[in-house]
């Protein structure tokens, strides 16, 4: 029987109360790694990661490299991708093995959702029913995805056939499908959740526990479902879920795509998605991105650690770029940061907000942002997430 011991919760800051939209500098891994690192803010030791989305950006390579830098792990973890949605991530949850992270994503609506499973304490997961049954009402293919687009039979032949063959209880909540089948089928009070795919179960598993709300919890997708049975526990519950607001206004200029050097790609990977900088023995100072440097004898001191870099940082210097790049929404911002408690400055591009709102003083985060497809290689690297409030204040000011 699991053992959830943290949660953590994502969606992104773009939409509105009804629907959060994924940036252009956001995909499925970028938001697992957001849901990820809140379900682990205290250290908590990690032996595996289970990925659970429908929305994976590579399909022919794993995802696995990225997923674990940014979230700060060793290399050699083992990753599982899951293919599937809400019943998808309830398996993961109930399946898992002690110090596991489970993560569940989704685009559209996006969010994404992460627990991580302890040896002892917390809340239990208990496999109720499960059930598999075709309906094959929307599929996707080579050519395509194809809608049945009936929500009649998707109803009544697959989620209340479901149900009844599963002869389960009244659930305190159900993920994966529209709020009005949640109310009609759900006790009075169930949670209304962001999204619809894997992510979902997760957002339903954190309302129960901070309501603390114990009873069935059923993952629908089609006409498949699983069911659990939750005891809330002591569970540490954290979510960055800012306030919504409209998609920046903005244009996109055609243009070639960029090319990638696959042999730079891969020199670069470490330092530039696991956010460290190389440290020389005997020197104080962080290099980043790391370099080799000359000693003092005149020879070449390649012997430097890696060590983690500070994701939190003041505005040192800020621009806006307003002539139309090709590739890049424009108007977009450009900051140096200045990290905190290190002599570091970087330059990042500024998300999460209006270009032109974070000026100089403004604080906030460093978070791994998709920063280009090249060749069809999503390209991974560190942008500067203002804070609404210290943005707040400079406009006041």
């Amino acid at each position: 029987m699991p053992h959830i011991a943290s949660l953590g919760t994502y969606l992104p800051c773009w939409g509105d109360r009804n629907e959060r939209i994924a940036g252009d500098d956001e995909d499925a891994v970028t938001l697992a790694i957001e849901a990820g690192r809140a379900a682990l803010t205290a250290g908590e030791p990690v032996e595996r990661v289970v990925l659970v989305s429908r929305d994976l950006p590579q399909v022919e390579s794993s995802n696995a490299a990225v997923l674990l830098a940014g979230l700060g792990l060793d290399p050699e973890l083992e990753v599982i991708e899951r293919l599937g949605g809400a019943p998808a991530m309830l398996d993961a949850l109930s399946s898992a093995r002690p110090r596991s992270l489970v993560i569940g994503v989704d685009l559209a609506p996006a969010g994404a959702a992460a627990a991580w499973i302890s040896d002892q304490g917390g809340a239990h997961l208990h496999t109720t029913a499960r059930v598999s049954r075709s309906l094959p009402v929307r599929t996707r293919n080579a050519t395509g995805v194809h809608d049945y687009g009936d929500p009649r039979l998707l109803r009544e032949r697959g989620l209340v056939a479901s149900l009844s063959a599963a002869w389960l209880d009244t659930p305190v909540a159900v993920a994966g499908v529209d709020q009005a089948q949640v109310a009609a089928l759900c006790r009075p009070g169930a949670p209304q959740l962001p999204t619809l795919g894997a992510s979902s179960a997760g957002f339903a598993l954190a309302a129960m526990l901070e309501w603390d709300r114990s009873g069935l919890l059923v993952g629908a997708e089609q006409a498949s479902l699983s069911g659990v049975t939750v005891a809330p526990g002591s569970v540490a519950v954290r979510r960055i879920e800012p306030l919504p607001h409209p998609p920046s206004a903005g244009t996109f200029v055609p243009g070639s795509e960029l090319p990638i050097s696959l042999a730079a790609y891969e020199r670069a990977f470490e330092a530039k998605v696991r956010w460290v900088a190389g440290k020389h023995a005997g020197r104080d100072e962080l290099d980043f991105p790391p370099r080799y440097r000359l000693a003092p004898d005149g020879a070449l001191a390649a012997d430097y650690e890696l060590v983690p870099l500070p994701r939190t940082g003041v505005v040192y210097a800020e621009t806006t770029v307003r002539m139309p790049v090709p590739g890049i929404r424009c108007p977009y911002s450009l900051v140096l940061v200045q990290l905190d408690d290190v002599g570091v400055r970087v330059l990042a591009t500024v998300t999460g907000a209006d270009a032109g709102t974070a000026g100089i003083g403004v604080r906030g985060r460093m978070v791994l942002r998709r920063v280009a497809v090249r060749s069809g290689v999503p390209d991974y690297g560190y942008a500067f997430e203002p804070d609404l409030d210290s943005v707040a204040v400079r406009r006041s000011a």
